[in-house]
């Protein structure tokens, strides 16, 4: 495989990975941005836009979950419980939208976006805040990754 094969390779990994980590199967994204940006052949600004539009789209897929799959509540594959939907919910109602900013952590965001969904947030400002958030995410990691590298 060529250089130029094994980078677009890299993208492409870097943004399954990143939009699998935002569905609602647990996987880290993290590890794969901070490998890349010490590889040589990538460049820092196309990876922040590459795992930022992953994440950002596997986001919308929860928002999707949320918006049109609640018909199969209850069901025994259905990733969330009752509990957790009024928690999520109430969190969501006390901060509104702008909780949309920190869809980005760990075991709240998903349910985060998901109960985005279900309570029926607009998709553009809904994507224009997750992607916000998520950005200034990579953005650190890519920060932190460059100042470990030297």
């Amino acid at each position: 495989m060529t250089a130029a094969g094994l980078v677009l390779g890299g993208y492409l990994g870097l943004f399954l990975s990143a939009f699998v980590a935002a569905t609602l199967l647990p996987l880290s994204s993290e590890a794969v941005l901070a490998a890349l940006s010490a590889a040589r052949g990538f460049d820092a600004l196309a990876l922040l836009a590459v795992a930022t539009a992953g994440n950002t789209l596997g986001a919308i897929v929860n928002w999707g979950l949320g918006r049109f799959c609640l018909r199969w509540e209850g069901h025994r594959r259905f990733p969330f419980t009752r509990d957790q939907l009024t928690r999520a919910g109430a969190r969501f109602g006390r901060y509104g939208q702008w909780s949309l900013l920190f869809a980005w952590l760990p075991i709240v965001g998903d349910p985060l976006t998901f109960a985005a969904g279900v309570l029926g947030v607009r998709i553009l400002p809904f994507t224009l805040l997750v992607a916000i958030g998520k950005a200034a995410r990579y953005a650190a990691v890519l920060a932190v990754a460059k100042a470990a590298a030297g």
